[in-house]
Formats: structure tokens, sequence, C-alpha cells
């Protein structure tokens, strides 16, 4: 939240960030993490165009160090180094772009080069080397080169309180490691991204569900509760703008509702999981990212559930987590059915064929639609009279550049009824938004909740439309 003379502008993600503990959050970043659908299959532009059509409005991408940089760059933070290959990243980020959709990229995975011949999930030797990479990427998508999308959101690394992913989890003596280990990740590349766009959001954390806390057996894995508060305990002055978190069930029939026993974190331990993050890391507030979750369906999976109650799945996961107010967003793992490169997921709303499951489709639609992030909440001091309200036109960024003038009508009504007109340009942004000031006649009252429609349109006649909602601070 950050003030600009006395107004104190809360919008979409930002409002979750600083909402009293009691306030559901009224908006959320909903969208689908599914690389396969987005970046590799042939149809990938319909199937993004899709995912919009469902009322996504993010898409969660997973770059694997080790696969863009399969060699040492001669110039490792400069986003264009010949070793870097970013293409397929590039034309996802550029999809979603066109689709009116911001984007969240988890960084992930060490090159060979960078640890000794090792396997990706292998700390690199340098965590400079991380540094410089994420520098790299942020830079990358900055807004600041012309033809390359601002990315507004960012994470660290894949579930690294998981063997699988970050290794080793426990030292020869079953001392813990991996939480410090990644402490040294989560800060290296905090100010990797920060340098090179310093309007990016980070998360860390990217926590599975579940986890043993045992050095032997099967899993000799973190559970995200220990593996957090030991990162905290490894360093308490992290920086970073959110956690996110994998809440999922711990199988698929399991309803959104299963209380499981902490310290691991389903969705319904969240509320205890970001009091105690509040706790560890001495903060005020926690925002917490849910960058995975999803339910597996039958026939396609013989322990899935069938597509009806995926569906009532899906309507009740987002409703539950709507009511949090510190869960700014929520990214449903996957979109379609798809055999990627790793395991196979069946956690899609389209069969792999892409036929809709059921109502899942038109349930995530109809219930994403009242979070839409775009259409912020914004609240000014009580009396305001000319409130400045910033707005999303991702969309423009894919045929504008930064400072073209997008011309708009704004609207404010009050119990249904028109009190103000107006007209107006504003230049675009390099992060795709406008900033917009509406005349409210009598000036912002306690009490009331204004509604502040815009139509705005570009010299290329692309139409946008965007619905806020205005309220005095209490």
């Amino acid at each position: 939240m950050r003030r600009i003379v006395r107004l104190v502008i809360v919008l979409s993600v930002l409002a979750a960030f600083a909402a009293p503990a009691a306030m559901a959050a009224e908006r959320m970043w909903i969208g689908f993490h599914d690389d396969p659908s987005f970046r590799w299959v042939g149809d990938r532009k319909a199937r993004v165009q899709g995912a919009s059509q469902t009322n996504a409005t993010i898409m969660r991408l997973l770059v694997q160090w080790n696969v863009v940089a399969k060699t040492r760059p001669s110039n490792p933070t400069s986003p264009f180094d010949a070793a870097y290959n970013f293409d397929d990243i590039d034309e996802a980020v550029r999809a979603a772009q066109e689709n009116d959709q911001e984007v969240v990229l988890t960084i992930s995975g060490t090159p060979r080069w960078a640890n000794g011949g090792k396997s990706p999930n292998i700390m690199p030797r340098r965590v400079a080397d991380f540094t410089s990479f994420a520098r790299a990427i942020a830079s990358r998508y900055s807004g600041r080169f012309e033809g390359y999308p601002f990315v507004r959101f960012f994470s660290v690394w894949n579930e690294p309180n998981l063997t699988q992913f970050l290794a080793p989890q426990f030292n020869g003596q079953g001392r813990s490691v991996a939480p410090a280990n990644y402490a040294k990740l989560a800060a290296a590349a905090y100010t990797g991204i920060k340098a090179g766009n310093r309007q990016a959001l980070v998360s860390v954390g990217e926590t599975s569900a579940r986890g043993s806390d045992k050095p032997t057996g099967l899993r000799p894995n973190h559970t995200p509760g220990t593996f957090a508060e030991l990162v905290a305990k490894a360093n308490p002055r992290l920086r970073f703008d959110a956690w996110s978190h994998h809440p999922y069930p711990f199988n698929p029939n399991s309803p959104p509702t299963q209380r499981v026993r902490w310290p691991n974190v389903s969705l319904a331990l969240l509320p205890r999981f970001d009091a105690e993050l509040k706790i560890w890391f001495k903060r005020k507030s926690v925002p917490i990212w849910i960058t995975e979750y999803g339910h597996q369906t039958t026939p396609e999976d013989p322990l899935g559930i069938p597509y009806a109650k995926q569906a009532a799945y899906i309507q009740q996961s987002m409703s539950m987590v709507s009511r949090y107010s510190f869960v700014p967003m929520f990214i449903w793992f996957v979109y379609q059915d798809t055999q990627g490169a790793g395991p196979e997921w069946e956690s899609g709303i389209y069969t792999r064929g892409g036929n809709p499951k059921g109502q899942s489709p038109s349930r995530f639609t109809t219930t994403a639609r009242p979070l839409d992030a775009r259409n912020g909440v914004v609240v000014v001091p009580r009396g305001t009279l000319t409130p400045l309200i910033n707005v999303y036109t991702r969309r423009y960024c894919a045929n504008s550049s930064s400072g073209t003038p997008v011309g708009m009508t704004w609207r404010v009504f009050r119990g249904g009824r028109l009190i103000s007109v107006g007209q107006q340009t504003a230049p675009l942004r390099n992060d795709c938004t406008i900033s917009a000031r509406v005349r409210v006649p009598g000036g912002v009252a306690r009490g009331q909740t204004y509604i502040v429609t815009f139509e705005m349109n570009n010299a290329s006649g692309v139409l946008l439309n965007r619905r806020i909602t205005l309220r005095a601070a209490s």
C-alpha cells in the first residue's frame, strides 16, 4: 500500500496485503498453472484464450534455470545473453498479455555448471549465480524492452521442503539443512529480482502441503510449518512480499475443508499458518499466494473424484479462501489434462481431449467472476472529492508501448444512481496500468459504497471495461 498525497490506494492484490483479519479477500488473482498447455502443445494459444474465457486473470509458469541456461552465460545479469533460451516463456507471457492476464514466474532448478555437475535439486555453489539469473529474467520482463511484457509476480523455487526439489533436506547426522539453504536461495533471488524490476512482487516458500520432518524413511522431507519456521530462524530478516503455498488435500477425495495434523498445512489450516508466519518473521502481515491447488478426477485417475464433485470442490475451495483476507491469489493445477515432461496430472477442468469435465469449467467461471482482481477495491480518506484510481489495462500492452494515451469514459454510481461522469486520456505505464482521477460530488462518504465504471479504448480500437469499488476509509 502506498500514500499519494492524502490518498490511500488499495487496489486488487494490494488490498489483501493490508486488509484487517476480519475482512474477506474481496478480490483475488485466479488462474491456472499448466506449462504443457500454455507452452508446449500445438494448440497452446487457443488454450490460453480458453483459460481467459473462464475468467482466469493470471497464469503461473515454472522457469527452470537449468533448462534456460544450459551453459554458463558470459554476462549473466544480461536478459539477452546468448546462453539464455527464453523462447517458450516469451511466447507464453505474450499470449497471457494478449488475453488480459497477469503472470507469475516461479524460478527453480540449478544448472550443472553452477553446482558441480549435479542434479537440478542441488544448491548452486555460489548463490550469486542465482542472483544474476533472477536479475536477468526480471529485467527481461520489466517492461523496459519493447516486445517483452511486464511480469508483476515472481516466486522462488518449487516445493523446497521436498527432497525431490531441494536436496539434501537433512545432512548425514540427521540435522535439518534445507531450510537454511533455501533462506540463502530466497534472499539471493529477491535481491536479483528487485534489481531487475523494483516493481515486481516476490513470494518465497512455494511449500508442499505435507512432509514428515524425519531424516530417514521413504520421505525425508519437511512439513511446511516446520520448514517455514526454520527458514525464519535461518534469516529472520528475509525480505519477501508474500509466502507461496500448495495446500493440496492429502488425497483427491478429501474436501477443501479437510483438516490435517499441524505442521502440515491444508486449505483449512491456512489461517493458523498465516498467524505463525507473522510470528516467525516478526511481521504485521504475511500474504499467502496459493500457487497450486486441485483435485484429480476419475476415470482418468482411479483415485480421483467424479466430475460433479470436482465442480463442487472448485466452487468450495475458491469461496473458502475468498474469506481469508490474507490470500490475494489462487491458482488451479491444471487447466487441461496433459502428459508433459513429468508425471501425468488429471486435475484439469478439461480432459486430455479437450472435453469439459461436466460443470467444472462453468463452475470455475462463475466463481471467479466476482473475485476478478482487475476490478479492484479502492479505499480513500473520507471526504475525498477527486480520488485517483489505478486501473489494470494489461491487454493494451499487447499492441501499445509505454506512454501511449488511453481514452476513457468513467462513471460514478452510488446506490445504483449515476452521480458523475467524465472523459479523459491517460498514458499507459510500463506495468500495464493507467491512473484516472474521477469526481465524487460532496466527497466520498463514510458508510457508502460507490461503483466506478471505466469504458476504455486505445488507438487500435481495443475496448476494455473495468468496474472499481470505491469506499471511504473507516
